[in-house]
């Protein structure tokens, strides 16, 4: 009666088997048929006991710290999740303190299913991707297995014939981003057995190759793939108000013929000091590859923040791009201290062009005054010679005139 109920209670667990796999319970005993080429364990067991041993079917034993390359290994208190590639056909037996329920799930026959990356990414720009796990072709949505299976891609500069270079000469892992099921930021349905993450593509401009890994080793299959990273199709420029009554804008140009014209939208939201955001958004026209995006001028001083998204289509392949825009600050002064400024500038240059303009007609006076003095010396000369000249003539006239006087008179006889 007793093994009658625990078949009854696990007729769901055997449900994820592969079509024509034949197993058999006893005793945390199962096996697994020839045909299985992967095969998971998920055990459940008491919290405050260790973790199982695997005994395969010609008596090896399997333990958390040992096992063979083949197997993956994750334990917490209270369950361990086992992964073999090409198991050993035939019964194998979990030995630990199970819980009472039996909760011993194969899951057999399971492949990563991952959407293929764009050939061609670029840098900065944001990319939804999902994944799926299935068994027999159908969406595994086993949570204790799912919610330990943390999925990342991870991105290594691609080197030709990198097997050939000693393990400290290749490239470092460069973690993107990690796949979740939670229905949050680009995750559609929670828990529905479809993996996505939102992947930021913040990394320089070349060739890389791209992997999805199990960070804790839960499922040894990988999807590996290569991909070209070119730099950003646009760029986004802030330009803040001059003044009080002047709007900031943000200023959007894309690259000649990267961006299909008129695919140009933005959405951008300016953070006041107090912490509330005001947002504008943009889109340009038909035939425009550029815009501008006009932000309110809130006036009062402090320090605020912008950011947003841009979104355009790629001109190549017709795929639609999104940007993320990160968090940028800008600063405005207190309206009365800007105004002293101001006035103090204006003040200045006021007082430089009167000074300026001073010494201008002091030296225009200057020259006046000494053109005048000439003049003057030069007519006095001139009354000076006249009045010699005239004198010299007179003088002389005078005498002539005598003489003749004096030949006139003739002495008598």
């Amino acid at each position: 009666m007793k093994r009658l109920l625990l078949l009854v209670i696990l007729l769901p667990v055997l449900s994820w088997a592969q079509d024509g796999t034949t197993m058999s319970w006893l005793d945390n005993r199962f096996r697994v048929d020839p045909t299985v080429n992967q095969v998971s364990f998920v055990v459940k067991r008491d919290k405050d006991s260790r973790s199982i041993v695997l005994v395969r079917p010609d008596g090896v034993k399997y333990y958390s710290w040992r096992h063979p390359e083949n197997v993956s290994w994750y334990d917490e208190p209270g369950m361990d999740i086992i992964s073999i590639e090409k198991p050993m056909p035939g019964p194998w037996q979990a030995v630990g303190k199970v819980t009472p329920n039996n909760q011993v799930a194969v899951l057999s026959d399971l492949k990563l299913e991952v959407s293929d990356l764009p050939s061609r990414l670029y840098q900065s720009e944001t990319l939804k991707f999902t994944a799926r796990l299935t068994q027999s072709g159908k969406l595994l949505t086993m949570r204790d297995f799912l919610d330990r299976l943390k999925l990342s891609v991870v991105f290594y500069e691609y080197v030709e014939d990198i097997e050939s270079l000693p393990v400290e000469a290749r490239p470092g892992p460069i973690v993107i981003g990690e796949f979740a099921d939670d229905g949050l930021d680009f995750d559609e349905v929670p828990g529905d057995g479809v993996f996505t993450v939102a992947l930021q593509i913040n990394i320089m401009p070349g060739k890389y190759r791209v992997k999805l890994n199990s960070g804790n080793g839960i499922f040894l299959r990988t999807v590996e793939q290569q991909v070209l990273v070119y730099p950003p199709p646009m760029t986004a420029s802030f330009i803040q108000g001059r003044s009080a009554n002047e709007a900031h804008q943000v200023v959007v140009e894309s690259e000649d013929g990267a961006l299909l014209p008129g695919s140009l939208a933005a959405h951008i939201e300016q953070e006041d000091p107090e912490g509330k955001v005001i947002i504008s958004q943009q889109h340009a026209m038909a035939d425009e590859a550029e815009m501008k995006v006009r932000l309110p001028n809130a006036k009062a001083p402090g320090r605020y923040a912008w950011s947003g998204w841009l979104y355009a289509t790629d001109n190549f392949d017709k795929r639609e791009l999104i940007f993320k825009l990160p968090k940028n600050h800008f600063a405005v002064m207190a309206e009365l201290q800007l105004d002293r400024n101001l006035e103090e500038f204006r003040a200045y240059q006021e007082e430089k062009e009167r000074q300026a303009e001073l010494k201008r007609l002091e030296a225009e006076k200057q020259a006046a005054r000494s053109k005048t003095l000439k003049i003057i010396m030069a007519v006095n000369l001139l009354v000076i010679v006249l009045v010699v000249v005239v004198t010299f003539l007179w003088r002389k006239r005078k005498l002539k005139k005598a003489l003749e006087d004096k030949a006139l008179v003739v002495p008598t006889s």
